[in-house]
C-alpha cells in the first residue's frame, strides 16, 4: 500500500461442483494475484461451488464453522498477508435455507465482514432460461460498509447491481469503493454487465470492483466472465475480456472518488419530490 492507495486484484473463476477442486483453483489464483502486488483480492459469487440442483447443493453444504472455503480463505489471507474478499459461497443457515454469503478476511485471518446477498435472482429470460434463487436462498437484510486501511468498501453481490439504491446508500455513508462479485448469466451479461457496472461507478463517484464467474460450468450454466475494475469516472481500468479463468489488477487511488464527487456532486444535489400520477388526479406519493 502507498499513500496514493492500494492495488486491487480480481480473480475470474469457473467454479465447478466440487468445493475442493475450487479451493485448489482459489489457492493458485490468490498466489498469482499477490505475486502481482495485490493488497486486496476479490473472488466471484459462489466461489466454493456453482451448483444449480438444490438437492446436490444441499448435499455439500456446511455451516460457516465447518465450511472448507472459509477455512481455506482464512489460511490464504494469513499466508499472503492480504485482504481476501470471498465474493460469496453457499452457507447452510437455520430453517433449511442457504445464505449466499460474502466474507472479507484481514491479513490476520479474521473475518471482518459478512454480507448476505439481499436481492434474489428470480427471473424468466429468453430461450426458456429461468432462475428462482428465492426457492433456495434466504435473502440478506443488511447493507454493509467495511472500513479498510485504504478505503471504505461497500459490499454487494451480482443481482444487487440492478438496485442502485443499495449502492447509493453506501456511497452516502462514505463508501468510495463498491464491490459486485458475480455469476452473471451469459445472456444478461452480454446485454447489461458493462453498462450496469459503469453506471454504478459514475452515479456514486466510486470505484467498482467486480470479480465474475465465466464459461460453461459443470452444472450446465453459462456465465459471462469479463471481470472488471472501474474508476469513479466510469473508465474501465482493467478487464478480463473473455470468460476464461484469469487474474486482473489495477491500482486504486481513493482520492479519485473525492475528486469525481467534487466535479459532479449529484449525491449532495439530491432533492426530495412528490410523484404525481396524472391518471389518478389528487394522488401523490412522497419519494426520496
Amino acid at each position: 500500500m502507498t499513500s496514493q492507495g492500494f492495488r486491487a486484484a480480481v480473480i475470474q473463476m469457473r467454479s465447478g461442483m466440487d468445493p475442493q477442486r475450487n479451493i485448489t483453483e482459489l489457492t493458485d489464483r490468490v498466489a498469482e494475484a499477490v505475486s502481482q502486488g495485490a493488497h486486496y483480492v476479490q473472488t466471484p459469487e459462489m466461489t466454493g461451488a456453482l451448483v444449480r440442483d438444490r438437492a446436490t447443493l444441499k448435499s455439500i453444504l456446511c455451516d460457516e464453522a465447518d465450511d472448507p472455503v472459509v477455512a481455506a480463505a482464512e489460511e490464504l489471507a494469513v499466508r499472503h498477508k492480504v485482504y481476501l474478499h470471498i465474493g460469496s459461497t453457499a452457507i447452510a443457515v437455520k430453517g433449511g435455507k442457504v445464505a449466499n454469503r460474502a466474507f472479507l478476511f484481514n491479513p490476520q485471518g479474521d473475518v471482518i465482514a459478512r454480507y448476505d446477498k439481499i436481492h434474489m435472482f428470480d427471473v424468466d429470460l429468453d430461450k426458456g432460461e429461468s432462475w428462482r434463487e428465492s426457492a433456495t436462498y434466504e435473502p440478506g437484510r443488511q447493507a454493509i460498509i467495511v472500513p479498510l486501511p485504504f478505503a471504505r468498501l461497500g459490499l454487494g453481490i451480482c443481482y444487487d447491481v440492478r438496485f442502485p439504491e443499495l449502492f447509493q446508500k453506501q456511497a452516502l455513508a462514505g463508501a468510495n469503493v463498491l464491490s459486485v462479485p458475480a455469476a452473471f448469466t451469459r445472456q444478461t451479461g452480454e446485454a447489461h454487465w458493462h453498462v450496469l457496472l459503469r453506471a454504478r461507478a459514475i452515479e456514486n463517484g466510486a470505484f467498482v470492483i467486480a470479480a465474475a464467474q465465466g464459461g460453461t460450468h459443470e452444472d450446465g450454466r453459462e456465465t459471462y466472465g469479463h471481470s472488471m475494475i472501474v474508476d469513479p469516472w466510469g473508465r474501465i481500468l482493467a478487464e478480463a475480456g473473455h470468460d476464461e479463468p484469469a487474474v486482473i489488477v489495477a491500482d486504486i487511488d481513493p482520492a479519485a472518488s473525492k475528486q469525481a464527487r467534487g466535479k459532479i456532486p449529484n449525491l449532495l444535489n439530491r432533492r426530495t419530490f412528490d410523484l404525481v400520477d396524472e391518471a389518478a388526479p389528487g394522488s401523490t406519493r412522497a419519494t426520496a
